[in-house]
């Protein structure tokens, strides 16, 4: 979510060119490039010496209008390439300056052909972009381990659907206090970094967790806990990079905004896709054992390129001051004060509070995912090869979900987007009583078919109904503090989630569903169904306007927070 390789084109002092009307001459041991001039000998300027901390390069100034030659006009070019110890090349050109003598442009500032970046959605490739690009894309191919963390809880710790889901929804608590991670990250730096070491710390913590997946692991309390470690991880460093896009898009233009939002969402997909293509194969042939050892990897590519981000460090407290990065310090006290008493009179307003009840109470409502999927494996024997297809097709139907909203929805008003989508959601819902009654066989289509057909439209409909729950957030939030409002009702929204999947699991056991017993399946998965229609009435909730109506600044704000 292959990698790409970058060529830039470097100058160096061992690498001579010849232009049109130049000799060589080696003059006291250093290489001189020159112009004979006929006319006149002019002075010499020197230009701006590079900073030492680039490569050793020379700078290439390259006009974009014609030169015209005259035939008593000449420029005498001197070209000094010096090399010291610890420095950088340094380069004199002689030009003309008389205004009746040969024009020529001079050379633009940051004009180095030695940096020239390839661009990618629109993004040029720096090291910054880079490292925010590949957390993204670790974040998305760990769903290489969800399958085998499903299997592992079934087949391997013999847990219940209930416990399961129980499992599940524990996993996501990490994900409900996110904008905590913000103000640790922002006011205690490790190491003298507020950003990079934290992204070195959250890749080993994941790497941790997995690998304790992969060899000790053997009881359903150390597997809880250890899949809460891997959550941790993935929210802070989640934290972390967001931050990172925040700081780059304030200031930019939407385009540029959304384009940065396009390399991270297409990193993250891309790298969900991989996921889903190898998780259920590598399951059937390996084990899940082999799936968590090879899961413990992949964090370790989010410490890895921690190293490109362009950070400054802290400077530390001068000699003989103690440096104070304990989490009770009176001054990280006092502005995680004055952060949360601003975040509250943010959120107690009623044009942000009640949009956000709203958004906890549509995602509050229970499912029966736990219970499908036991269903699935052990009733119908679906293998884990054709569950990853399955998730493979889900893959590529949430980005068709993003293109539908994109293209069709996002003009719609947002009551009439969460009406419509809520309505056909459960409705379509309802498909899956279809596959557990066995009605789709007597149809002539199988089960593999049906669970496919009917796993891509849902998940095209979820995706483009959940859409509108972002753009609402990103405009719920006030200017001078949009990151944090935004993470924190994405975290209240995931409490919602959580709590669903808990009232979920609660109901699997209330009806008697283990993973032999699947007799009140089908009542289960009516009754999920038409409990999301139980927020509809509260739709007055929701501003009423559409969202041409946008401001720039909220425009703005929706494309950095999409």
């Amino acid at each position: 979510m292959a990698s790409l390789n970058f060529f830039s084109i470097s100058i160096s002092p061992s690498q001579i060119t010849f232009l049109p009307s130049t000799f060589l001459s080696i003059i006291n041991g250093r290489r001189r490039l020159a112009i004979a001039a006929q006319s006149h000998r002019v002075p010499r300027r020197k230009i701006r010496k590079r900073p030492p901390d680039r490569d050793m390069s020379s700078i290439v100034s390259i006009p974009e209008l014609p030169r015209r030659r005259d035939s008593e006009e000449s420029l005498l070019l001197d070209s000094r390439i010096s090399v010291a110890e610890g420095d950088t090349s340094n380069t004199n050109v002689e030009e003309d300056r008389d205004t009746s003598s040969i024009r020529t442009q001079p050379p633009r500032k940051g004009r180095n052909l030695s940096i020239t970046r390839s661009k990618f959605y629109g993004v040029e490739l720096s090291p910054d972009n880079v490292a925010v690009a590949m957390v993204y894309f670790v974040q998305g191919v760990l769903g290489l381990a969800r399958l085998a963390v499903s299997f592992y809880l079934k087949d391997d710790l013999h847990l219940d659907p209930a416990e399961t889901a129980v499992i599940t929804g524990l996993s996501s608590l990490p994900w409900l206090v996110k904008p905590l991670y913000g103000f640790i990250s922002d006011s205690v730096p490790l190491f003298g970094y507020r950003r990079r070491s934290y992204l070195v710390l959250s890749g080993l913590l994941g790497a941790f967790s997995w690998s304790l997946m992969a060899a000790f692991v053997d009881s359903k309390y150390s597997a809880a806990f250890c899949i809460l470690l891997g959550s941790l991880s993935v929210a802070f460093s989640d934290v972390v990079v967001d931050s990172m896009v925040v700081e780059r898009a304030r200031g930019e233009s939407q385009s540029v905004s959304g384009s940065l939002q396009s390399l991270c969402w297409g990193s993250s997909a891309f790298g969900g896709i991989v996921s889903s293509y190898f998780s259920g194969s590598l399951v059937e042939s390996y084990g899940v054992r082999f799936v968590f050892g090879v899961t413990a990897l992949l964090p370790l590519i989010t410490s890895a390129v921690a190293v490109l981000v362009n950070e400054q460090r802290v400077v530390r407290p001068a000699s003989g001051q103690k440096e104070n990065i304990n989490l009770v310090s009176p001054g990280f006290l006092q502005t995680s004060k004055q952060n949360m008493i601003q975040l509250w009179g943010a959120i107690k307003q009623p044009n942000v509070f009640l949009p956000t009840l709203f958004i906890f109470l549509w995602q509050a409502t229970p499912h029966s995912d736990s219970a499908m999927f036991y269903f699935t494996t052990n009733k119908l024997g679906f293998t884990p090869e054709f569950l990853g297809r399955v998730k493979l097709v889900t893959s590529i139907a949430s980005l068709l979900g993003v293109g539908l909203y994109n293209g069709f929805l996002k003009t719609v008003p947002l009551r009439k987007i969460f009406l419509v989508t809520t309505i056909f959601g459960t409705g379509l819902g309802m498909t899956q009583v279809i596959l557990v009654s066995g009605f789709n066989r007597e149809l002539g289509i199988s089960d593999e078919w049906f669970a496919i057909g009917d796993s891509l439209i849902l998940t095209v409909l979820a995706q483009a109904s959940f859409m509108p729950v972002l753009v609402l957030a990103a405009r719920l939030c006030p200017e001078g503090m949009e990151a944090t409002l935004f993470a924190t009702l994405m975290s209240i929204s995931n409490g919602g989630s959580v709590l669903g999947g808990l009232m979920g699991a609660g109901l699997t056991q209330v009806f008697g569903i283990t993973k032999d017993s699947f007799g009140n399946l089908s009542t289960l998965i009516i009754l999920c169904n038409l409990s999301s229609l139980l927020p509809l009435p509260l739709l007055g909730l929701l501003p009423g306007d559409s969202p041409d109506t946008l401001t720039k600044d909220d425009a703005d704000i929706e494309m950095k927070s999409n």
